[in-house]
């Protein structure tokens, strides 16, 4: 058995442990290569294992830790009655309670914020809230396979990333500015829905115009004989 078979097994309480010291060290090294090394350092763990763990380095450590703050929001919905609530009320206790998840580590989400806000970083961004919104309505029961699943997962992609920026910055009381921020929101989606459905309603009421140009077949040339079609 080599030494990469036996560490194998090791590897996800090792990345943990990583993130662990990330969460530590980014408020006041940024999220960088210098918080990683500390991170290792106060794991116990060489920096070649830290290289192993996360062979895609800040990147892959971003993923990780968005995952795992993901999976802990799951884990709080799962435990909630969320079939008692309104649509509108599910979509804003599942983003308060991602953000709750995360807020022990606020000062280490804002560095990794600006880790993220790097242009060279913005499909590592897109795809990191990609998964955000998606696990957001998978859990609170969207089952959307049509052009409603792009869409929704649109809108909550602008309300997450605006109510995020809020909330990085918020020094209310538990956050109070940052949930009525949330609310006016999703009041804005919800009134911008409402619209577009009466708009789709009164517009299949309307008559179609282009059906008053289509052409209409010639009048046959005696009475009860259908018009020459040809051979």
């Amino acid at each position: 058995m080599t030494d990469s078979d036996q560490e194998a097994p090791q590897l996800p309480g090792i990345r943990q442990r990583l993130l662990d010291g990330l969460l530590r060290n980014a408020p006041f090294d940024g999220w960088s290569q210098l918080a990683l090394d500390a991170a290792a350092r106060d794991a116990g763990v060489t920096p070649e294992m830290a290289a192993v763990a996360f062979p895609g380095g800040l990147a892959q450590a971003a993923e990780a830790l968005h995952d795992r703050i993901d999976a802990e929001m799951l884990e709080k919905l799962a435990g909630s009655d969320l079939a008692a609530l309104k649509i509108r009320e599910r979509v804003t206790f599942a983003v308060r309670t991602r953000l709750e998840a995360a807020a022990p580590h606020r000062e280490a989400f804002r560095a990794l914020a600006s880790y993220l806000a790097n242009p060279l970083n913005a499909p590592l961004a897109a795809k990191l809230m990609w998964r955000t919104v998606d696990a957001l309505w998978r859990t609170i029961g969207d089952v959307s396979t049509d052009f409603a699943f792009y869409t929704k997962r649109a809108t909550l992609a602008g309300v997450w990333g605006a109510t995020v920026m809020i909330w990085l910055q918020d020094q209310s009381e538990d956050y109070a500015e940052t949930w009525a921020f949330l609310d006016r929101r999703i009041d804005d989606v919800m009134a911008i829905e409402a619209c577009k459905g009466r708009l789709r309603q009164a517009f299949g009421q309307i008559p179609d115009p282009f059906g008053l140009f289509r052409r209409k077949p010639a009048p046959s040339s005696k009475a009860g004989r259908p018009p020459y079609a040809g051979p």
